[in-house]
Formats: structure tokens, sequence, C-alpha cells
């Protein structure tokens, strides 16, 4: 989950947040960024200067990197970050209806504008009904059609509303609650471990056995990115807090309701009551501790309050005789609730969430309402993103593989795939190497880590084979019931796997979503075609930037398996302790260190970055850096890297990897990334390379500098 890492439902570590493609990088840091000017470009000149710059050109500069970009006034040794995008971040403005701007929002503005051509493609077709090319068409074209939109009003969420205003007893808001039940949350993937129904189900290979699938719940019911939003004793939390009931009056006036704030007030308390249940991010991404099977004949007994076979059965899951609960106390307090709280609150809960969930379909009033909050106060976009661009999400989101299937045939080609693979099996090779030269390391645990490395499954560009949606019902003029539809059959695609083999080549991504992602429990890495793409991959730019750029990104993926959850499962994908004793103690150790060391860091004047939260992310960038660099040496040959511009190619490499964090978000949706992702700011994980002896040596980093580590205090984990 490049979610930043961890990302779409499915055991995943991906690059990027799920509700952002990077991080920021205009932060405010411990560390000084005032200090002496920066020195020369070239620090120590190589004997050589040959070679010209690539030809035909390369997207970024003369050999792949935005120069221009480049603050040369700031040392890199106090600064590296703002050396390479120090000018980029005072020019760049955040587009208004955005929350952040950087290079994985250019590619991903970029795939979307693609995926709008292939759609609008696929619309002016005369493909037959019932055909995929056809549902794709009819579902964008519902949803671009607003004047429809408008004019059936309230009508399509009606039926759903009534049902929740019959509700008559407990067994039937149950009921009503497990039908609201959906595959939405990922337990390897930060950013995407709530949802805002009661519950998250998440259905993957089972963490004991992984030949079989499991049937995985979450805490969840809360309207707030997090239960921190609720609790925390913090000025702008509080603020948001009484955004929030506005908005929770807003949506209810909207939809007809009576005594709007007095609803408004019940729904936020009970939504308290939920979050003071909650467990915490980083208690979450405890594995062992949230590993937990409860037989489905014990849930009455450890979960009292909610009539659980009411709740299994209107959600589908009746003849599924096992769940893992991944947080037993929080699932055990959210059911007490069911059974204590007024049934009213709880139906004007109901209503509210389902108004919440339809808004995007609904007309105007609504589609506003829900942005004034859920855009402007809780991510800071200034402005409603054009209706098309949500479009795409809609269809990507319903049906993603078969926009995929179309974006691969016209966007990627097959020489891409062939040099991402080759830089991937290089990258493997130096991190086998590393094991190899690990001297905290015993034999014994050495031999473990290389069999789960040469057993790592690898794909890039697209699936093996496409998903199949015959079985998905779209309506042209019926933008809400596709979307519901859509939402159901993925649901009921998660359910059908249950009791039958795992599916080992299934993707967890679509080919035109910039990112890229680990799945520990399939022990693979999986690059989509969308990220292959410059400033990450170019085949016109330097080898070193490209090393820099994608081979970090691939280094930090394959890393991601041996980082502080990853490494906690074996080579078949199973969660199984393979380290000795004293190894384990030493991998811990280097794991505080470097909790301390991100946990210096100050995003924010009132927030510091959450070392502990963003642990397995900062490891896979620190180690994934140094892989990528060792690969990138070890394709020399031998032979030494030309001097381009006045860098060295040692340089160039540090510089690519500068680049790709290139990033600015506005305040408040960097105060909700820091609160719940695990992946820190883009300019601190620019800051990886203080760890490595390589950056010191390439920029003449000396004692004194900002950034300067003494030997002993860099991290080396791989």
């Amino acid at each position: 989950m490049i979610s930043p890492f961890r990302l779409l439902p499915g055991a995943v570590r991906a690059v990027l947040t799920a509700s952002a493609s990077a991080w920021l990088t205009a932060c405010v840091t411990s560390v000084p960024m005032d200090k002496a000017a920066a020195p020369a470009r070239q620090v120590e000149p190589p004997a050589t200067s040959t070679r010209s710059a690539p030809s035909p050109k390369p997207t970024y500069g003369s050999f792949g990197v935005d120069t221009a970009g480049m603050d040369l006034s700031v040392a890199p040794g106090d600064n590296f970050y703002r050396y390479v995008n120090g000018t980029w971040s005072q020019k760049t403005e955040i587009p208004a209806d955005r929350s952040n701007s950087g290079m994985f929002t250019k590619l991903s503005e970029e795939a979307s504008r693609r995926t709008r051509e292939l759609i609008e493609e696929a619309a002016r077709t005369d493909a037959p009904a019932g055909s995929e090319v056809r549902k794709l068409g009819d579902l964008f074209a519902s949803f671009m059609d607003e004047a429809a939109i408008e004019a059936r009003g309230l009508s399509p969420l009606e039926p759903e509303l009534q049902r929740i205003t019959a509700i008559a007893n407990r067994r039937e808001l149950a009921a009503a609650l497990g039908d609201t039940l959906r595959a939405d949350v990922d337990a390897l993937n930060t950013g995407n471990v709530t949802t805002d129904r009661l519950f998250g189900l998440w259905v993957s290979e089972d963490l004991n056995e992984p030949s079989r699938y499991a049937a995985y719940l979450f805490q969840g019911g809360l309207g707030l990115p997090d239960r921190d939003y609720y609790l925390e004793d913090n000025a702008k939390l509080a603020e948001i807090r009484q955004k929030y009931q506005q908005h929770l009056a807003a949506m209810l006036r909207l939809a007809g309701s009576a005594d709007a704030e007095a609803r408004a007030h019940r729904i936020f308390e009970l939504e308290r009551k939920i979050a003071q249940a909650h467990w915490t991010q980083v208690e979450t991404q405890d594995i062992t501790k949230s590993n937990n099977p409860w037989p489905r004949d014990q849930f009455a007994r450890r979960a009292p309050g909610l009539d659980w076979e009411a709740y299994f059965g209107a959600a589908g899951l009746g003849p599924q005789r096992e769940f893992i609960v991944w947080q037993p106390s929080a699932l055990t307090g959210i059911a007490k609730l069911a059974g204590s709280e007024p049934l009213q609150t709880w139906k004007d809960y109901l209503t509210f969430h389902a108004i919440a969930r339809a808004a995007p379909f609904l007309p105007k009033a609504f589609v506003e309402e829900s942005f004034a909050f859920n855009g402007r106060v809780l991510s800071g976009a200034q402005q409603q993103r054009e209706r098309w661009k949500r479009g795409v999400d809609v269809a990507s989101e319903a049906m993603g593989e078969a926009i995929g299937k179309r974006y691969v045939e016209k966007y990627f080609p097959p020489e891409a795939r062939a040099e991402a693979d080759k830089m991937v099996r290089n990258i493997i090779a130096a991190l086998g190497q590393h094991i190899d030269a690990l001297a905290w390391m015993t034999p014994e645990t050495k031999a473990r880590a290389k069999e789960k490395l040469t057993t790592l499954q690898v794909s890039i560009g697209h699936p093996a084979k496409w998903r199949d949606y015959s079985g998905l019902e779209i309506s042209r003029g019926d933008a809400y019931g596709n979307a519901w539809r859509a939402s159901r059959f993925e649901y009921q695609r998660n359910l059908d796997k249950l009791g039958k083999p795992v599916d080992r080549s299934e993707w967890f991504m679509v080919p035109q979503v910039v990112n890229a992602l680990n799945s520990p429990q399939q022990n693979s890495i999986i690059f989509p075609a969308a990220i292959l793409q410059p400033p990450f991959f170019d085949p016109n730019a330097d080898p070193a930037v490209n090393y820099g750029g994608i081979g970090t990104v691939i280094g930090h993926e394959i890393v991601h398996s041996f980082d502080d959850v990853g490494a906690q499962f074996d080579a078949r994908g199973k969660l199984a302790n393979w380290w000795t004793k004293e190894d384990a103690a030493r991998f811990k150790a280097a794991g505080e260190a470097l909790v301390a060391q991100y946990s210096a860091y100050r995003p924010l004047p009132d927030l510091a970055l959450n070392g502990e939260l963003t642990l397995g992310e900062n490891i896979a960038d620190v180690a994934g850096v140094s892989i990528s660099y060792d690969a990138y040496k070890r394709s020399l040959g031998g032979r030494p890297a030309p001097v381009l511009e006045g860098f060295s190619g040692d340089q160039r490499f540090f510089l690519g990897f500068a680049q790709i964090w290139r990033n600015k978000y506005r305040e408040p949706l960097l105060r909700r990334l820091l609160l719940t992702d695990g992946h820190s700011p883009g300019e601190f994980r620019a800051a990886a390379v203080r760890n490595l002896e390589g950056w010191y040596q390439a920029f003449s980093v000396a004692p004194g500098q900002a950034l300067y580590l003494a030997p002993e205090q860099r991290v080396r984990i791989w």
C-alpha cells in the first residue's frame, strides 16, 4: 500500500495512500533549512566528463531531472529535498480542485485524461447491449447526465430510506447494518483500515494457512477519518468536529428530515462512542495481536448486543463458520452499542450514512454539501473537481480492469515491461547480496530470507487474466443504481472467494493507477502500467535517474517483504516466525532507531511524524534506495559513469530519487494523513538518504550540516 504506500482492497503494501497520490513536500521540519549556500553541483568531479545527453530528449531536463526546479542556494547536506525541489516548490501552486500537487498527481491527472478518452470511445461505439464496452460507456454517460440526475431527485435513494424508517426492533436493526457490509478494508493497507459502515470485511489469504481464504472483520462506523478526530484535545480537530455536526444536519435537511440539528447531535455522539472503542492506527498494525480466529457460534457470547445471526444473514455470510477478528475489543464495544443506544439514534445514523454514500449520484445540492465538508474541510480543496474527472473515478471503481485492458493496449509498450523486468531482477539480486553481507544476521535466518526472496512473485503492467464483468448490470440513465449494483457486484466477487482455492494471480490495483504494491500473503509485488512513466521511468533518461526513480520504487516494494510487517510472513505467505531470537532482537532495535529518527520530524507546528505508524514504509524507503543504488552501480559493469551537466552518476541517482517525492499538500489533508497514513511526507521520504554512505560521498556531506548523521547513527537494516 508507492501507498506514500499501502492501497486498495487486497493484502497490499503500496507506495501511495488510498486518499492521495503522493506526500507533502512543503513542510516545516525540525531540521534547519537556512544553512549556508550549496556547494557547486559537482562536489568531487570524476576524472571523465564524456557522453552527451540521451537522444531523443528525456521528458525532464537533458538527462531526466528537472534541474530548473532545483534550489542550488541550499546545501544538499542541510536540506536535500529543497536542494532538489526548492524552486519547484516556490513556483508551484496547488490547483483549486486538488488538495495536493506533485509528481504522482501529475501522472494521475494524465492517466485520468487517457482513461476519459478510452471511456468516451466506448460510449461512442455501437456495441451490443450487455457487452463490456457498452456497459462501460453507459456507466460513464449515466454519471455525466446531470439533467437526468436532477430530474430524479432523491427518488433513487427513497426505497433504502424507507427501509430504514421501517426498522422496528434490534433484530431488524442488525439486518439493516449487515446489509451495508462491503469488502472495503485491507489489513495491510494503512489509510484503508476503517470504513463508515459498522464493520468492514476483508477477504484474503488466511494468515495461518495461506492456501485458503479467510473472512476478516474490522472496526468501522465512523464518518470522520479516524478515532483521533473525535477524541483528541486539539483546536483544529475540535473545529472539524463542530463543522462535521453542521454537515450532518445539512445533509439530513436536504433529504427532508425534520429536527435535523438534534438528529445530527445524536449521530455524532453515537460515533464518538464508537470511536472510543476503536483501536489506534498503530495498534491496528500489530498483526500478531490482530490474528484472532472467532468461530461463528461464539460471536453472541464474545460480542453481545448485536444480533449476529441477523447481521451475518443479511450480509450474505450465513454459510461462513469462522472469521478472523482484527480488533476484538473494538468489535465487542461496537456490538454493545448496537444493543444499548436508542433505536431511533441508530436509524438516524443509518439514514445519514445512506445519504452520504449516495451523494455523488444525487442532485447538485447533495454533491455541493458533500464537497463542502469532505473536500474543503477535511482535505482543503477549494473547488469541486470537474465532473468528467469524478466520472472517470466512478468508472474505474466499478469496471477498473475493463478500462485497464484498453489502457494497456494503447499506452503500455512491451519495451517498457521488458526494461522494468530487467531492473526488478537486478534489484532483487542486489538485495540478495545485501543479505549475504549482513554482519548482524545469523546464517540460519539468512537462508530463510534468501528463500523468501527467491520465491518472490513479480507482476508488471497488468494482470495475466482480466476480470469478468458479464454479471454486472448497468442501466443507462441510472447513475445511483449503477453505483449501487457495482458495489454489490464487487462485494459478491469477494464473498465468492470463500471456500475456493486461492488465486495467487489476482491483482489488487488496476493498470491505470499510479502506484505499486507488495502483498505479504502472496509474497508478490505489482507495478501497474501507469507508474512506468517519467519521472519514475523514462527510456530516454540517464540510467542513474531511472534507478533513482522507478528503481527505488521497485526496491521499496521488494523490501516490504522484509519490513516490520512483511518480515513476519514466510516464503509461503504464512504468518510465521522464521527468525532466530537474537536476529529478531537486532532487527527490532534497528527499527526502533528508525522510529526515533522519523519521530523527530515535525511537518506541522503542532503535529510530529508518528515514527511507529510509518515504520514499515520508512524501512522500505531506506533499504529500497540502498539496494537500488547498489543495483545501479552493478549495472555500470565496472565502468565509470559519465558526468552530465556537472553531475556525477551517483549524484544523478540521488537527484532522481528526491525528484519523485516532489509534492505539496494543503494543511487539512496533510493533517489527516499524518494522523491516519503509514507514509512519511515527501520531504522526509527524500531524507532517507541520510542513512546511505553513498549519498554522503556524492555530495560531500560533512559534520555540522543539518542532515548529517554520524556513521553509528545511520540506520542499516537491509
